[in-house]
């Protein structure tokens, strides 16, 4: 499951950053090295939540500077909506 959910947001992240999948690494800085700005940070967000059907937080996207931070917090937020209540 990790590496699905890890090759999905490489995914979200080259289709809203207009760079190859090959060039996106998990450790690559968001604004750095990908030239995101707050708009393509919302635009991968809902991307996500879409795709996983989960909700992230809109006070959490200006935190995440990295996809390994990205594909930690879908990770956890799968998890946690397998866990019954």
């Amino acid at each position: 499951m990790a590496e699905s959910v890890e090759n999905e947001i490489i995914s979200i992240i080259a289709d809203v950053s207009g760079y190859d999948e090959d060039e996106i690494r998990i450790d690559s800085h968001l604004v750095n090295d990908l030239e995101m700005d707050s708009i393509k940070a919302i635009e991968i967000a809902v991307a996500i939540e879409k795709k996983f059907k989960i909700s992230i937080r809109d006070e959490d996207i200006p935190q995440i500077t990295m996809p390994e931070q990205i594909i930690t917090l879908v990770e956890t937020a799968l998890t946690q909506k397998k866990e019954p209540r």
